[in-house]
């Protein structure tokens, strides 16, 4: 599914219908340029998820956790880290289920994981002259996962 999106404000909506939609244990790999509107996706997905704290990229603290939410969101940004380092992170955790309650996860600069899992929906925000596009593909269980906007 590829959606042309004009505005940073069209893009929080999309990321309100996703979080309105998602199932637990959905995991989002994010790809797409600095100021691609990746951050801006996530604070929408939390709003549809119910989370009214203040969304941020964690590119210091790698990972922010919300649980006040119909799920819990967890957010990654692995932008700082090389390949090897977000291995060493066990990510898995965060959509195995047997560490952590599950929620959504939505992991920035997801090209640098090594190994991704194999339910997942793969987004790709780029830049066009009149705004943005994003492309949505479904993997593994959510294949054929369709949004309801």
């Amino acid at each position: 599914m590829i959606l042309s999106l004009p505005d940073a404000e069209a893009t929080r909506k999309l990321g309100v219908s996703l979080g309105r939609s998602l199932p637990p244990a959905t995991v989002i790999l994010l790809q797409g340029d600095l100021g691609a509107g990746k951050t801006t996706l996530v604070q929408g997905i939390a709003e549809g998820l119910g989370i009214s704290d203040s969304i941020e990229s964690p590119t210091f603290t790698l990972i922010n956790e919300y649980f006040a939410g119909r799920v819990p969101l967890y957010h990654l940004d692995l932008y700082r880290l090389e390949p090897e380092e977000a291995e060493a992170l066990h990510l898995e955790s965060y959509w195995d289920g047997l560490e952590r309650d599950l929620g959504i996860v939505a992991i920035e600069w997801a090209e640098r994981l090594q190994y991704k899992p194999e339910n997942h929906l793969q987004i790709y925000l780029s830049y066009l002259d009149n705004g943005r596009q994003i492309e949505v593909i479904g993997n593994g269980d959510l294949f054929n996962w369709q949004l309801e906007i």
